[in-house]
């Protein structure tokens, strides 16, 4: 099991992120999803859990199959999706990952949130992080995909009219107020011979992207949510889940959480391939793709 901790500054406080990152996970899941292809609501209730209390429980599924690189599509099912349950209980969170036919692989990502510059080394309060294990993700310069930059959401270019906070220039969360920092500690493991370090290492890439992205978008997109009630957001969130929900369904037929749709089952070369790496499969849903994307000028990742 490969484990990271990504340290992520924004110029925002803990209080107002708490509606921007509703906002802006809302927004990007919206825009990441078509024909067939993107993030599927399937839960989103509160739930009181015995330990961290009141807070809110989200089952997705993300349809994950255009987008991977070649060498992975040589051993995995043409159509499948990805689950992930999110455990809000803000300012910390837990999120899970799962793939149906692939039980030795799970992604756990817990995160909190403070109004700090990134320096509490045991922001989880069970032990300290190795510091070589610790990355500082900067939203202003470190490299994204060039496909995802957009200038709107270059904060070096930034500013916001509500706040007047930006444009964020270089050395920014040295002297930048308000600030707060996102601490992701994720443990992922793929427990097959032969992949586990090819496959770990490029989930903490696109893990990365996806870090950088949507934090960039949080920020950029702060005259949009700005101001919003927690009611407010909630509902927006609804109202775009629904319309997600839509594209997804598209061409992915009726939704998989009534009832799995199985485009096409293992071909006895998946099969053979499989049981080779030590994988025991299990019966195929059906499914597409997503991506949670990195936004980039080429420097510069959502949940």
């Amino acid at each position: 099991m490969l484990m990271k901790e990504y340290r992520t500054c924004m110029p925002l406080t803990v209080e107002e992120y708490q509606i921007g990152q509703l906002y802006m996970i809302s927004k990007h899941s919206s825009e990441q999803s078509g024909g067939g292809e993107g993030i599927e609501v399937v839960k989103n209730e509160p739930e009181v859990h015995p330990k961290y209390g009141q807070g809110q429980l989200t089952e997705k599924r993300i349809y994950l199959n255009s987008k991977l690189p070649g060498w992975v599509k040589a051993f995995v099912p043409r159509f499948f999706y990805i689950t992930e349950k999110a455990w809000n209980f803000y300012p910390y969170t837990l999120t899970e990952y799962s793939v149906s036919f692939l039980p030795k692989f799970s992604i756990r990502i817990e995160t909190r949130f403070e109004n700090n510059k990134g320096d509490n080394d045991n922001v989880f309060g069970d032990k300290p992080t190795p510091p070589e294990s610790v990355t500082f993700l900067d939203i202003v310069s470190d490299p994204i995909p060039q496909k995802h930059y957009k200038e709107a959401e270059d904060l070096s270019l930034w500013r916001s009219s509500k706040t007047g906070r930006g444009p964020l220039e270089e050395g920014w969360r040295l002297q930048q107020q308000p600030i707060m920092c996102s601490y992701k500690r994720v443990h992922c493991s793929f427990e097959v011979y032969g992949f586990q370090t090819k496959t770990e290492e490029f989930i903490h890439r696109n893990i990365k992207d996806i870090l950088l992205v949507g934090h960039r978008q949080a920020v950029a997109w702060v005259d949009e949510w700005h101001g919003l009630s927690l009611e407010q957001v909630r509902e927006y969130e609804r109202i775009m889940q629904e319309k997600t929900n839509t594209k997804v369904k598209c061409t992915t037929g009726p939704p998989p959480a009534s009832r799995p749709i199985f485009s096409r089952s293992l071909s006895v070369t998946d099969e053979r391939a499989l049981k080779k790496m030590g994988v025991v499969t299990a019966a195929l849903p059906e499914p597409a793709s997503s991506t949670l994307h990195g936004h980039g000028r080429l420097n510069s990742t959502p949940e």
